[in-house]
């Protein structure tokens, strides 16, 4: 049995701050681990690169190279791109710090196989947008694969990983040793067959993975990764509609375009692609694209090796491409042909049979089936858009509608949209304007409130209304002064009326009273035509008597009419004099200047006996003004 042994990397600090936590990948060209980066505290993915990559001779310009790259990648800034931070050595480490994306990569989701169409064309829109950001600085990724495309857990966002990783390798590689370092499956023929590389190979290597999307396989296959390359220089990637039915030509020409064999004929970077690949979505059915993709078959092993990143040996210049056959001479005069038997003429009969089933398929639900809305239908009348649909082999179902910018008789909207495919057998809606709908401005508003106002109109279809509110001393609150439409009109229904509400009187000033006597506050305020509510309260600043403030405060406007407070000083809250053991007469003069006043009770007055106690007792709490009573027994 096999002794298997840990990976000695685990729980190694790397260049004093990144502590190796896991690892979680390998491929042909590093190791990813998760590390912990301790010195700002959070998590990140570690690429370690493959020590055999810079030895030897070749060592000091890998690390120039892996260097510059890194330095690249990690200016390049953009939602769907694994951030780069940055790159180091450590002995004779190479590593790379990266953002750590938990989650998973492409290569599962395709070999779940329930991808949809509208998933996949999401994922290549944030693939290529990512690389459109790269090519504009003069990055290009070389190793674009499934692998390299990982999805956020819980969001499922896709982000392109491995930037500015695969140039420096394959620098080495191709220019020294006739070698090419990649991912064989999603190489470019020009790649294979020159070493040359450019925005144009990523746009290829988006093309075999928009086929595996698709399909859910890859478009070459081979015992090995020197078929698999020879069948990309040699043979044109074939179309998915031939993989997956339900994949009409827009598909075909898409991935055609991508993958052309001929780089010139490719477009020229992923921004160009990314155009592409949005117009094709805009010509796809909805019930198209939510058709799950077809699940991918076990992949075989040369399959495998193939879409692995690995090194390939390049022949001299000129063998990749098969050599022409020669003609071959013409063949002999067929004999006669001898007198159909009873199974040929089966054969005949089920021949017959399969071509009328495949015409009938390709009418009812192939492409024959599908026609597509063309363009100049909306914004034109109706009888123009009816023809055109006519001639494009559809059948137009008008759909009247009111509108109020569209001209009366002129086609506001098409379904499906225009350059969408439509069923043959399905109508394609063609929404057609009345004009705009009226209605007739009910009379009486002004004088209404504004509830009715609003109720009136609504019963009439005019739903926009606008308030503004003003005082007026002649219109009661809250009733209608002014209406924009006139009693009896006729407008649109999708018009804004604007009413003007009273908010009746105009407000009246609250004098400022504080300091004067209560008998002064309420005299003003009585002349101004306000009623006057009076609270008392304990004040130790204000004076016994004066008015401390009113409620709305002076200078404030209140209806005319309506009810001021005025809050009236006390003075300051005192306790109960001690009196026990005075003369009631003494107690009560006491009492009196303390202000305080009292009330007798008991006999002990009639026998000449002095004050016992009183309620509250004395040293008790006591707003001035309260009773205090006096028991004489």
């Amino acid at each position: 049995m096999a002794q298997v042994t840990a990976d000695p990397l685990i729980g190694r600090l790397v260049d004093g701050r990144y502590e190796i936590v896991a690892r979680v990948a390998r491929g042909g060209m590093a190791t990813v681990y998760r590390a912990h980066d301790t010195r700002l505290n959070r998590e990140i993915a570690l690429k370690v690169m493959h020590p055999h990559l810079a030895e030897g001779e070749q060592a000091a310009s890998f690390r120039q190279r892996f260097e510059r790259e890194a330095r690249s990648a990690a200016g390049l800034q953009h939602h769907g791109v694994v951030a780069v931070y940055d790159q180091g050595t450590d002995g004779d480490m190479r590593y790379l710090t990266m953002e750590y994306v938990p989650g998973t990569n492409l290569r599962q989701l395709i070999r779940d196989g329930d991808l949809t169409l509208r998933r996949s064309f999401a994922i290549l829109d944030v693939v290529l947008s990512a690389l459109a950001a790269a090519h504009a600085k003069g990055i290009v990724h070389r190793d674009i694969k499934p692998e390299n495309v990982l999805l956020e857990e819980g969001t499922g966002r896709p982000k392109v990983a491995d930037f500015g990783l695969a140039r420096a390798i394959s620098e080495v590689s191709n220019t020294t040793t006739g070698t090419i370092l990649g991912t064989v499956a999603y190489l470019a023929p020009e790649t294979i067959a020159t070493g040359h590389v450019d925005a144009r190979a990523d746009v290829y290597a988006v093309g075999i993975l928009a086929f595996e999307l698709f399909t859910g396989r890859l478009p070459h296959e081979g015992e090995g990764p020197i078929q698999v390359a020879f069948a990309h220089v040699n043979t044109d990637v074939p179309p998915v509609s031939a993989f997956a039915g339900h994949l009409g030509r827009p598909l075909d020409l898409l991935v055609r375009a991508l993958t052309a064999r001929d780089p010139d004929r490719r477009p020229h970077d992923a921004a160009v692609a990314l155009d592409a690949l949005r117009s094709t979505f805009r010509q796809i059915p909805n019930e198209v694209l939510d058709i799950p993709a077809k699940a991918a078959p076990p992949p075989s092993s040369a399959a495998v090796k193939a879409a692995r990143t690995a090194v390939v040996e390049r022949p001299p210049a000129g063998q990749w491409v098969v050599a022409q056959q020669q003609t071959p001479p013409p063949p002999p005069p067929p004999p006669p042909a001898p007198r159909p038997r009873r199974g040929g003429r089966i054969l005949l009969g089920v021949a017959v049979v399969a071509v009328l089933f495949s015409a009938w398929w390709y009418t009812e639900h192939g492409p024959g089936a599908y026609a597509v809305v063309p363009d100049g239908v909306v914004g034109v009348a109706a009888a123009q858009a009816e023809e055109a649909l006519t001639e494009a082999g559809l059948t137009p179902l008008k759909v009247p509608q009111h509108d109020s910018d569209v001209p009366e008789g002129e086609v506001i909207s098409v379904a499906p949209d225009e350059g969408r495919r439509s069923l043959r057998d399905e109508p394609v809606r063609l929404v057609v304007s009345l004009g705009p709908e009226l209605a007739e401005v009910p009379a009486g508003l002004v004088g209404m409130t504004e509830e009715q106002a609003r109720a009136a109109l609504r019963d009439v279809g005019l739903v926009d209304v606008e308030v503004s509110r003003e005082y007026s001393a002649d219109v009661a609150r809250d009733q209608v002064i002014w209406a924009s439409v006139r009693d009896g009109g006729t407008v649109p229904t999708d018009e804004t009326v604007r009413l003007t509400v009273s908010d009746g009187a105009p407000p009246v000033t609250v004098p400022e009273l504080t300091g004067l006597s209560a008998a002064e506050a309420q005299d003003a305020l009585a002349a101004q035509g306000f009623d006057v509510v009076r609270e008392d309260k304990f004040d130790k600043k204000a004076e016994a008597g004066t008015v401390i403030r009113t409620q709305p405060g002076g200078g404030k406007g209140a209806e005319p009419g309506s009810t001021v407070t005025i809050v009236v000083s006390l003075g300051a809250q005192g306790t109960v004099p001690d009196v026990v053991g005075m003369s009631v007469e003494d107690a009560q003069a006491l009492l009196d200047e303390a202000g305080y006043s009292s009330a007798v009770r008991g006999f002990g007055e009639l026998f000449d006996e002095g004050v016992k106690e009183t309620e509250p007792a004395a040293g008790e709490k006591l707003k001035k003004g309260e009773e205090v009573t006096i028991w004489t027994w």
